[in-house]
């Protein structure tokens, strides 16, 4: 998995998992195998450094000894792994049970939880929305909603972290919450966690013939999620798109394979990614197949500096086979991969064991992807509409002479849609506009 030095400590170190399949993931990663050179090989090639063991020895003792405080061996022993990995570079990490489990659920986007979105308001915590078939949803709990306690202790005074961290938990156990609704009187609910899938796709109709879709990130499911988001938007649509938006801004990256799926909806042939490292198993090559699930249809791809890593395998395969225009900032830069290795005791190590090419042998390591077109992020303040009279408004005006309609003062107000307040995304929408009147469609 694939990620950037972003968002959560955990997200800092979250990376491609192209060894070992996670353990107890919902689905593992196809071509992952365990990725570890023998222990004969390591100790043929490299004998233990008996010097260096021994200062190691010797520094610990003199910790137990001597440090103001009692430290007990297993916590000492943790923290040398972490530092040895830690200075290694700044993706190898060595997980602890929550943050192996935390990493297990981020890609398979699955976890023991309630189905509900939330945010902060007041300081409570606020039902952003229910997520459908959920537990939330089908005990009635609504959006706006104030979660006022959680197992009768207050949430007021509580990060979100830790309220979320409350709701979630072993699948099957029950939970009551205690809610406000409209300023109201308080109720309880009392409800069972259960199976949590969240979706890392989004698609919609930017208007007639034009369709958008953005992936938050890239999990196990990612891949199948945007084949069915093909097939939505065109159903929506009644007929072929014209031109498509994929949104991968501030998508800190996910699963190795989930990033080729996607790829491959766009392309039909030739190669999608490579990785060179120093063990057998971390050299891989993905290629296209014939299938196009998108239907050739003109594409966008909105990048910035917040996509990384599977991010960038999406985008720097749909550049070199030209078979969209880049558009936004710079990429990341994140072009290592990262082998995960299930250890006893539900901990893992997470370790860099080779870096990834785009199809033309580029490597984005610390450089990261530059767009064909840069369009930074602005604001956008719409001008209030003028309410200057038209030739429809004028009595006894003269009616269209080919049928029709008239269309006096106020007749083009329409919805706000997401591209009226997103600069990137509006620009992004023009250029495939632009590009359908230059090819005469």
């Amino acid at each position: 998995m694939l990620h950037s030095s972003r968002l959560t400590p955990l997200a800092l170190t979250i990376a491609l998992v192209v060894g070992a399949p996670l353990a107890s993931a919902a689905e593992p990663v196809k071509p992952a195998k365990a990725a570890a050179v023998p222990a004969t090989e390591v100790t043929a090639k490299a004998p233990l450094p008996l010097d260096e063991l021994r200062t190691f020895a010797e520094v610990m003792d003199r910790i137990k000894a001597a440090y103001v405080e009692p430290v007990d061996d297993k916590t000492l022993l943790e923290n040398a792994i972490k530092g040895m990995l830690s200075n290694l570079d700044p993706h190898s990490a060595y997980l602890g049970p929550e943050d192996f489990q935390e990493l297990q659920e981020s890609t398979s986007g699955e976890f023991g939880g309630l189905g509900i979105e939330v945010g902060m308001e007041d300081g409570f915590v606020k039902v952003v929305s229910p997520i459908d078939d959920t537990p939330a949803s089908r005990a009635g709990i609504e959006a706006g909603d104030l979660i006022v306690k959680i197992n009768g202790a207050p949430t007021r005074g509580q990060t979100m972290t830790e309220a979320v961290d409350k709701m979630r938990g072993k699948i099957g156990q029950k939970i009551t919450l205690t809610l406000v609704r409209d300023g109201g009187t308080p109720f309880d609910v009392t409800l069972a966690r259960a199976v949590i899938q969240v979706k890392s796709v989004k698609s919609q109709l930017l208007e007639n013939d034009y369709g958008y879709i953005r992936i938050t990130q890239f999990q196990v499911k990612t891949g199948e999620e945007v084949g069915k988001a093909l097939a939505k938007l065109r159903k929506d649509n009644g007929k072929k798109l014209r031109g498509l938006v994929l949104d991968l801004r501030n998508n800190p990256g996910g699963v190795l394979q989930s990033a080729v799926e996607v790829a491959d909806h766009f392309l039909t042939k030739g190669l999608i990614v490579y990785t060179k490292g120093r063990i057998a198993n971390s050299e891989l090559r993905f290629s296209a197949d014939p299938a196009d699930a998108s239907e050739g249809v003109p594409l966008v791809v909105l990048i910035n500096g917040g996509s990384a890593s599977a991010s960038e395998i999406v985008a720097g395969a749909l550049q070199d086979q030209k078979r969209g225009v880049l558009m936004g900032t710079d990429s990341f830069g994140k072009g290592s991969v990262q082998t995960v290795l299930p250890l006893a005791n539900d901990r893992a190590l997470k370790l860099t064991t080779a870096l990834y090419f785009t199809p033309n042998g580029r490597s984005i390591q610390a450089q990261g992807i530059v767009p064909d077109i840069e369009v930074r992020q602005a604001k956008l303040t719409a001008e209030a509409d003028t309410d200057n009279f038209k030739e429809a408004d004028l009595q006894g005006h003269l009616g269209n002479g080919n049928g029709g309609a008239d269309r006096p003062t106020g007749s083009s107000k329409r919805t706000e849609r997401p591209q009226d307040n997103d600069f990137q995304l509006s620009q992004a929408l023009s250029l495939l506009k632009g590009l359908n009147i230059t090819k005469g469609d």
